[in-house]
């Protein structure tokens, strides 16, 4: 029965497609990420393409029936795209007998309601665990091991070290990725796919089984050594810091090369679950080759390697995970702290464009987004919880309407939608700027726009009272040589001043509303007078995202 119902999935997603749908489009038609000018963007159908997504809870896809409602809210905050996890234990419940019903739903939930796809590949590790993993795998420790503890328990995490693991997961994810060529390759509904999630070891700071005590022992592999001699000058400064501390070594074992700190632990895991993920990306890239990635969960303050998911992908072993798996095109930050700044700059480096899988929504994140796309050109922004209601799981409730919706996101993917072509383009000009204000100690923030500069403070809101620590944030495209256009989430003021040579005042010689609309922009109100203190500021107010409200500027300069 089980089967008859994956032949008829499969052949009702081909249905209506021409006979060659069953191929995949040719590479170079392929989604794939694409060096423009000052960015790199995801190219979809030859177009750049910007993510607006949103994380489903984990348990969300594996129901249609659960799912079915959720596809319209998904549109209905404007997102047009959707990232949701696929279960190996789904996918694989027998060993060697596959079920892509599940992932069939997905791609006719998202199709029939206009999203695209990011799939999740929740194999062997999902934020350290393998709760994932099929039953046949995980009643079966002899042949697929266990992470292990100093005094010999076992854990609740396959073993990276472990190849029969390391070879069933890439079957299985290669097995995915040829179904999605035959059902998707000509739609192109997918456009990335995540390998594992969140990777790393808790509650202490790497694998102490047999096999990981003789790794550690050896000699880092030489291949790693060579790459990280030709990176020197490049290599994170915590890294390079700890190698050079220890004598900056060309060859040794772990400690020797490292030293005896936590860190070590940290890079040693970080190397092996790296080589472990590039196979399983390698086998799936054979069969269909989108763009992949993998994530990290990210550290709280003066947490060591083990309090945090040790030997996942974070800034300061980025270096090993690019040398031990370069099949993956991008690694990407999961960032609900605070930092938001600091964390999205450590992953946007010249050969990391920054995506950001999963965030807090709500109305700081819906600053947060407006930052990420402006000052470093991000492909894409996702809260986590996207289809949750505030109070069942939803990390951040601050901005959901009664019925479940993130209005803060949705609000501002509204506007970012209609905004998305010149948004590209912006980016790939290098005339794209954002900022954000995070927490309370932070009194103003500032940007730099070409010759301008943009200072920014809180605003009080309707109610007259000012909060603080609340997180604001605004987006600025470069329309002209002195012109902007600017949109904003929360309540706040910019003044505009010049540290260039040429006249010492900026003066604002016009503040217009851009009604933002799908056709484009519909001109509003010339602001003057009290709006904008007499030709001084311009105000962004909470409410403009709502009203589909962005504000074309045009600074000049005077004695």
């Amino acid at each position: 029965m089980k089967r008859c119902r994956i032949a008829l999935s499969v052949t009702g997603l081909v249905a209506g497609v021409a006979a060659a749908a069953a191929v995949a489009a040719p590479p170079s038609s392929l989604p794939h990420l694409e060096r423009r000018g000052a960015a790199t963007q995801l190219i979809v159908g030859d177009k750049p393409f910007l993510i607006l997504g949103g994380e489903t809870h984990n348990s969300s896809f594996s129901s249609a029936d659960y799912m079915r409602p959720i596809w319209s809210k998904l549109a209905a905050m404007n997102l047009n795209t959707a990232l949701v996890p696929v279960a190996w234990e789904h996918l694989e419940p027998q060993e060697g007998q596959y079920d892509f019903s599940t992932v069939d739903d997905l791609i006719k939930g998202a199709r029939a309601n206009k999203l695209r796809l990011v799939l999740l590949w929740f194999g062997s590790w999902k934020n350290t665990y393998s709760s994932y993993a099929p039953a046949w795998v995980k009643r079966d420790a002899a042949r697929f091991p266990r992470v292990e503890t100093s005094d010999g328990r076992g854990t609740e995490r396959l073993s990276p070290f472990s190849s029969a693991v390391r070879d069933a997961d890439a079957r299985a994810f290669a097995r995915l990725m040829r179904h999605l060529r035959a059902v998707d390759g000509q739609q192109q509904t997918v456009l990335l796919v995540q390998v594992e999630n969140e990777v790393g070891v808790i509650p202490q700071s790497r694998d102490h089984s047999a096999v990981a005590e003789a790794a550690f022992a050896g000699p880092v592999p030489d291949r790693l050594m060579r790459a990280l001699v030709e990176r020197r000058p490049r290599l994170n400064p915590e890294l390079r810091a700890a190698w050079e501390a220890a004598g900056g070594k060309t060859a040794g074992n772990w400690q020797q090369v490292f030293g005896d700190g936590s860190l070590t632990d940290h890079l040693f895991m970080s190397w092996y679950y790296a080589t472990f993920v590039e196979r399983v990306t390698a086998a799936g890239k054979a069969e269909y080759a989108l763009p992949m990635f993998t994530n990290a969960a990210l550290i709280r303050p003066n947490y060591e390697p083990g309090q945090y998911n040790s030997g996942g992908p974070l800034p300061q072993s980025m270096d090993l995970w690019k040398v031990g798996a370069p099949s993956l095109d991008f690694l990407s930050p999961d960032i609900y702290f605070d930092a938001f700044v600091s964390w999205a700059a450590a992953y946007a480096r010249p050969d990391n464009p920054l995506f950001i899988p999963e965030a807090r929504g709500g109305k700081g994140g819906a600053a947060n987004a407006l930052y990420a796309f402006g000052a470093h050109q991000a492909l894409g922004f996702s809260p986590f919880g996207i289809d949750g209601v505030a109070g069942e799981g939803d990390r951040d409730g601050n901005g959901r309407s009664e019925g479940g919706l993130d209005d803060a996101i949705g609000n501002v993917y509204g506007q970012l939608s209609k905004l998305a072509p010149l948004i590209l383009e912006k980016q790939a000009a290098g005339a794209i700027r954002g900022v954000v204000m995070e927490g309370e100690p932070q009194r103003a923030a500032r940007v730099r726009l070409g010759d301008y500069i943009a200072n920014m403070t809180r605003a009080p809101s309707a109610d007259g009272s000012i909060d603080p620590a609340s997180r604001v944030g605004a987006l600025f495209l470069q329309t002209g040589p002195d012109e902007y256009l600017i949109l904003g989430s929360g309540d706040s003021v910019l003044t505009f001043t010049s540290d260039r040579p040429g006249p010492p005042m900026v003066g604002i010689e016009s503040i217009d509303e851009q009604m933002l609309q799908a056709g484009g922009p519909i001109a509003g109100r010339r602001l003057n007078g009290d709006e904008n203190g007499q030709g001084q500021v311009l105000r962004l107010q909470a409410g403009d995202a709502a009203r589909g409200v962005a504000y074309r500027v045009r600074l000049y300069r005077y004695r």
